[in-house]
């Protein structure tokens, strides 16, 4: 079985360009759009041809004749071209030849020799998880099957500072992938003739090189790019990015101007270069705990400055409040930096991933909080039905209401007496009612009420 190897980059980033280096003699190239290479060379090529019978016709062929790199540019054209021809047919067998095609092309290589190199190069595409992968055409592929899994190598281009690599380690945002220690760093130079060279070497195959003579050509292709951190950053070292704390002090953190550095002992003392957070700078919550002080501050002068302006009256205009308001300075609040990986952890292990029950020691008390609310603060985590007898616990011993109601005790805050009682021998709707269902007196009497109350009399009728 030949030895496959995934490229996979924006178009203008190298993919092609990679072909370079490598001997028209044990070269062959599939080009199913048939466009020009971006470099002056001749191969046996195979031009504007999509098919799967006829490419794995040609590729066979050309193992045959002794070509040991064979080169399918631009793979993504298998699926894109087809699809473009049948655009107006409908119904869903189209896409089961699309595929069919494209995995036709891959498998060709378990019948090619196994010291030939197959080199797929395609374009990618990002998910809608932001994960970066080969680009396909409908979802048969992608749902069915892996195209990255059939691959043990698998690069992507790459430009950096005008010059073009190949990307040999995942980044944890793709799909890249190679056996470990192939390759000397995380970024290469887009040499394929080199990679083709290192694979056989690898898996010692066919008229491969020698380990002496390979460690020469990995000093030559090697670059000093730093794998990205889990922002997707890159770095280079020794050039004050992400990767400057590697480097000396003296290139970290250059000498500065006495006077500047005095003018601002702050600011110095908070960033480092490039505005980042230095070695004794403030965290992310310090930062912000001042910023909510200084407001806190503000509002209560902002408040004195009204309440002078107002001279003890209970109301004044709009303008003269925002005028007093505008003669209090505003406070100079700091951006609060960014927070590292390990405040970041800090803070999502504070925070619960589902609706948990807690008991607090200090108050004797229980409290539940829903997925996402912050953990109290020296609470103790219980089951449910912990938490439902220790408020059974509490409503027992009397002192439920005064934890979980919020009822004041009597003699504090008691509304108690602050409502005027109804009027002596004043009848209230109540006793009104009352009296209209009390049957009539007999005719001819008066019906007398009790002591200290009035005295209704009727009409007699006839």
């Amino acid at each position: 079985m030949a030895q496959m190897v995934l490229i996979m980059g924006e178009s203008g980033t190298g993919k092609s360009t990679s072909l370079r280096n490598c001997d028209p003699a044990t070269t062959a190239v599939v080009n199913p759009v048939g466009k020009p290479l971006p470099f002056k060379g001749k191969y046996e090529m195979l031009n504007s041809v999509t098919e799967s019978r006829k490419i794995t016709k040609f590729m066979k062929e050309q193992a045959a004749a002794g070509k040991k790199l064979i080169v399918v540019d631009d793979f993504q054209y298998i699926l894109a071209v087809p699809y473009m021809n049948r655009i107006k047919e409908t119904g869903w067998d189209k896409y089961n030849d699309f595929g069919a095609n494209y995995f036709e092309i891959i498998e060709v290589c378990k019948e090619i020799p196994d010291d030939v190199v197959v080199a797929y190069m395609s374009h990618l595409e990002t998910l809608e998880g932001g994960q970066v992968t080969v680009k396909l055409i409908g979802k048969l592929l992608r749902e069915k099957i892996t195209i990255e899994g059939l691959f043990t190598v698998v690069l992507r281009t790459g430009v950096n500072e005008g010059k073009y690599y190949f990307y040999t380690q995942n980044s944890g945002k793709d799909t890249v992938k190679s056996p470990i220690g192939m390759f000397p760093a995380y970024a290469i130079d887009n040499d394929l003739n080199y990679v083709a060279d290192k694979i056989r070497n690898y898996y010692e195959v066919g008229e491969y090189k020698t380990d002496a003579e390979m460690n020469q050509a990995d000093a030559a292709v090697a670059a000093n790019i730093e794998k990205p951190d889990a922002d997707g950053r890159k770095g280079r070292k020794g050039r004050g990015g992400r990767n400057a704390a590697k480097t000396t002090t003296e290139t970290a953190t250059p000498p500065q101007p006495a006077d500047e550095t005095e003018s601002k002992p702050e600011q110095a003392a908070t960033t480092g270069r490039g505005g980042r957070r230095g070695s004794r700078g403030k965290t992310h919550d310090e930062v912000v705990a001042e910023n909510q002080q200084k407001m806190a501050e503000y509002m209560e002068k902002c408040e004195e400055a009204v309440d002078k302006v107002a001279d003890g009256r209970e109301e004044i205009p709009f303008e003269e409040a925002s005028a007093a308001v505008d003669t209090v300075p505003k406070p100079e609040l700091e951006t609060p930096p960014r927070r590292t990986r390990k405040e970041r952890q800090a803070a999502s292990a504070a925070v619960c991933e589902v609706d948990t029950y807690f008991y607090i020691e200090a108050d004797d008390n229980y409290v539940m909080k829903h997925k996402g609310d912050a953990v109290p603060e020296g609470a103790k985590e219980i089951t449910k039905e912990e938490f439902g007898e220790g408020v059974k616990r509490l409503a027992q011993q009397g002192n439920f209401a005064d934890k979980f109601m919020d009822i004041p005790k009597e003699g504090e805050n008691s509304v108690e007496g602050a409502m005027n009682p109804p009027e002596s021998g004043r009848r209230t709707r109540r006793s009104q009612t009352q009296e209209q269902k009390q049957p009539e007196p007999a005719q001819g009497q008066d019906a007398a009420q009790d002591a200290g109350t009035r005295t209704r009399r009727t009409r007699r009728t006839r």
